[in-house]
């Protein structure tokens, strides 16, 4: 049951990845979640894929020049429950901060993009994956499943989650609506790419995204986002049309409330910084008063959704079952009807 008496100070981080450097990545984590903690957040959400850093090189150039990143990238992914997670989860404990961060999940030799959260005691209380990675991110990550729509209880209340044009999909939206979300985190990688010319991928939109994602669910939306900065350039942009492609900056993260509004100042797209606010979760009564998609604004008897909720994904025992059934021998003929003497 969803407590709307909870008050808290919450922590959205613009912030550049350390490339294809998980340990890197978590040393970077652990002071942002420390600087977090020390302003008075309860939690801090990190951007999408953070570790090791949003794969841009997918937008960039062919897939013969992309496969020169592919491996290193793969080995920089985190797999849960390794030793990198575990110092996450140990930070999250001795800080006493709730996290939410944006990883590449490495899972046997595929990909995910992913996120996760581990609250405060260091437990991880979810990990989930990009239901549909996007355009050309599905050359290299796999595909999430009904299970990675979830909402979870937290120390800071019911916490869902999504990555990036996940907040495109009405239906994703609506089942996390549905399960009484309070705060939601909506990760982004950053908005500087093809600045100009994809007008879909800029921040007009995205930023409109999660604000509108605040509207429609009446909840309270940390919107952490990357940067890009002279790092990235030199670890994917080559050549000059491809420095131009990337561009520079990026950085629009924002904390909105259940009405929509901006409830943190923002900082300029090319600097690095956490942003802070203060969450009443009374407001999201004030805000369902008005209308609730999932309630009194709702019409079940002309829509409803149906939420494949348990995990499909394929999974491979370690050893083969032996047979179980028993070989029985063929039962013996019935007699027949005696011989007649001619």
């Amino acid at each position: 049951m969803a407590d709307y008496t909870k008050r808290f100070r919450a922590a959205a981080v613009q912030a550049e990845s350390v490339w294809n450097d998980v340990a890197g990545g978590v040393d970077k984590l652990i002071d942002y979640a420390t600087q977090a903690k020390e302003n008075g957040a309860e939690i801090v959400a990190f951007p999408e894929t953070w570790i090791p850093g949003y794969p841009w090189f997918l937008w960039l150039d062919s897939v013969a020049w992309q496969s020169q990143f592919l491996v290193p990238y793969a080995a920089n992914s985190l797999e849960v429950g390794d030793e990198n997670w575990q110092r996450i989860e140990k930070a999250a404990a001795q800080i006493g901060i709730t996290i939410s961060f944006g990883f590449s999940e490495r899972e046997g030799g595929s990909l995910y993009m992913a996120q996760a959260v581990v609250d405060s005691s260091g437990d991880t209380v979810l990990t989930r994956r990009k239901l549909k990675p996007t355009h050309v991110e599905r050359t290299q990550f796999g595909e999430g499943d009904g299970s990675d729509i979830t909402v979870v209880d937290t120390p800071v209340g019911r916490v869902g989650a999504l990555n990036c044009w996940e907040h495109l999909q009405p239906l994703t939206k609506y089942a996390l609506f549905a399960q009484d979300e309070q705060l939601h985190v909506a990760a982004w990688p950053s908005f500087s790419i093809f600045e100009g010319a994809a007008f879909a991928l800029g921040p007009e939109v995205n930023t409109g995204a999660s604000r509108q994602y605040a509207v429609e669910g009446q909840t309270f939306v940390l919107a952490p986002c990357g940067v890009i900065g002279a790092a990235a350039h030199g670890a994917f942009a080559d050549t000059e049309l491809k420095r131009q492609l990337l561009g520079l900056g990026g950085g629009f993260a924002r904390i909105y409330g259940p009405d929509g509004r901006d409830l943190a100042e923002p900082l300029a797209p090319t600097d690095e910084g956490i942003l802070y606010a203060d969450i009443d979760y009374a407001v999201i009564l004030a805000a369902k008063n008005a209308a609730d998609p999932v309630g009194h604004y709702s019409r079940p008897d002309v829509f409803t959704l149906h939420l494949q909720a348990d995990g499909r994904l394929p999974k491979v025992s370690p050893t083969r079952p032996k047979a179980t059934a028993e070989v029985q021998s063929p039962p013996e003929p019935e007699p027949g009807p005696e011989p007649v003497a001619l």
